[in-house]
This record gives structure tokens, sequence and C-alpha cells, in this order.
């Protein structure tokens, strides 16, 4: 026997569970199958319940069981009760529907930079659905869905705020194993290597020339417009790339890569947050700037951690 606050008598609450099942049904092993017990189970409780009202609840003729009027009585008034309770239980362990920040990047930062990152945002702020979409074209904000995007570039986008992340070096890496075979004492051995050519506004001319060395025409090699594939290339072996520094960070810290020689070009490009004046002081938009903003300088020296070449 239980009592509520307010003194009223209430009979086990499973009881009147198994009782409503079996009214509903007209039948003790309909009940059973629905709630996921024996019909003999059913039975007990349907008894347990009975005496505790002192009446009877259920006619039985053999296996067919058919309600007395008392048990129509109750079992009309229980079923509706037990569905709003069931509903309001749902209604209280439903989660309310996050706010959605969907955020564009080329796929190089979003494989190589973001994705190690993005546990830890949902760690931290589980109160924001992040979700990210990779593409090389500028998105139109307008009508891709996209609430905003980091973007590599020397800023000024026409009709956006902008903030810059930061920016980044730009300097030769390999795998050590290709490192190891080409035996290379100065920058001018590239020269000898296999060179992956790519659409960085630093290439490897600049980057020769910074270094010191005359270079009258460059080896030749794949042309990669890629970062990903690029890299991808370095770390099956198959040829040196110039690596932007956030992006072969890890790989560098982990050995996966090297960086023979110690001479780094400034990129002209720089990562920018942007998004539409409209949404960019929205909380979640702001949120989601705030800690990339964070991570870029917390990371400011990328290389801090990479392990000596």
């Amino acid at each position: 026997m239980r009592k509520t606050h307010d003194g009223i008598r209430l009979p086990p609450w499973r009881a009147l569970q198994v009782f409503e099942a079996a009214a509903r049904h007209r039948s003790f092993t309909r009940a059973a199958g629905e709630l996921g017990l024996t019909q003999s189970a059913v039975s007990r409780q349907v008894a347990a319940l009975e005496g505790w009202l002192g009446r009877p609840l259920f006619h039985r003729a053999g296996p067919r069981v058919r309600l007395s009027a008392a048990g129509a009585r109750l079992g009309a008034r229980l079923s509706p009760l037990l569905r709003e309770i069931g509903a309001a239980v749902d209604e209280a362990r439903a989660r309310p529907a996050l706010p959605t920040v969907t955020l564009s990047m080329l796929p190089s930062v979003a494989a190589r930079w973001l994705a190690p990152r993005l546990g830890a945002f949902a760690a931290r702020h589980p109160e924001v659905d992040l979700r990210i979409t990779a593409a090389r074209h500028l998105v139109d904000f307008s009508s891709e869905g996209v609430d905003a995007a980091i973007r590599y570039g020397r800023g000024g986008w026409p009709g956006l705020r902008v903030q810059r992340l930061g920016g980044e070096t730009v300097f030769p890496v390999l795998a050590p194993a290709l490192a190891a075979r080409l035996d290379m004492r100065t920058p001018a051995d590239l020269l000898r290597a296999p060179l992956i050519h790519s659409d960085l506004a630093e290439g490897w001319r600049a980057w020769f020339a910074a270094a010191g060395v005359a270079v009258a025409d460059l080896p030749r090699g794949p042309y990669l417009e890629d970062d990903n594939a690029a890299l991808q290339a370095v770390l099956d072996g198959q040829a040196v790339a110039l690596g932007r520094s956030r992006l072969v960070a890890r790989d560098l810290a982990a050995g996966l890569m090297v960086a023979p020689f110690p001479v780094r070009l400034s990129a002209s490009y720089a990562y920018h947050f942007v998004a539409p004046p409209e949404i960019w002081d929205g909380p979640a938009v702001a949120l989601v700037r705030d800690w990339l903003a964070g991570e870029f300088r917390r990371e400011e020296d990328p290389l801090r951690h990479a392990a000596p070449s």
C-alpha cells in the first residue's frame, strides 16, 4: 500500500499497469506479450490488485476472462491516465533541439585541422550542433544553407563580416624513408627529389630563392591542386611537397613527415572566419567563432611540438 503526498492510498504501480493492459486487450495472454511477462505473472498482478481493492476485476471461466463491472469502470478511467503519464514522461525526457551552426571550409582544412578538434568542441560545447561542409568554392550563404565559413585568403569579402584567425608558414615536407634515401644535406639537394607542384601562392621558386639556391629549371613532378592529395602523396613516400604549417603540424609531431630544412616562407594568405552580418552576433555563431579564434591562438606556432628533423 502506498500513499500520495495528500494521503490518498494507491495500489502498487506495476499492478495498475498490468491490469490496464489486460483490460485493454481483454486477455491475460496478449497483455503478457505486450509487457514481456508470463501469463501467470499477469494473473498474479491482477489478483494482487483485486485483493487490494477487495473486489473482482475479471470473471474467469477456464482460460477465458471477461471484465467485471468494476473492472470495466477502472479500465476505462485508467487507460487515458496512463497514456497521459507516458506522454508527460516522454516530453520530460525529450532533448530540446540544439542550435545548429553549419560551417564551410576547404576539404584540407576540414580533414587535417578541424577534424581532430571536433571531439573537444563537442565535449566543451554540447549545447551547439556544429556541422561541417567541405568545399573549394566560395559558398553562397544565401542559397547553400551555410551559416559561416573559414576562408583562406587575404580577406575583404564583400557583404560579409570577417575576423582574421591566423596565418601560417610554408616549407618542404617529405616522408622519413624518402628523406633517408635521398640523403639530403643542403636545400639544393631537393633539386634531385621528385617535387609536387600546387597552386600555393608561395611556390618552389620562391622557397629555393629564400634558401639561397639558384634555380634555372625546376624538377618536373605532378601538379596536385588539392592539399589533401599532395600530403597523402608525401605520407606515401612518393614525393616532396610544400606543406602549410597548420595542415602538417600533427604529422610532423607524429614523425610521419619531416621538414629537412629550417627555411620557411610566411604565407601570403591567412585563415579568416566569415559570416553574414545578420547572424554574426547570434549566440551559437559567436560561440563557434570564439572557440575557433582560441584554437588558432593556442596554436599560433603550430610547429612548436613538431619532432625535429
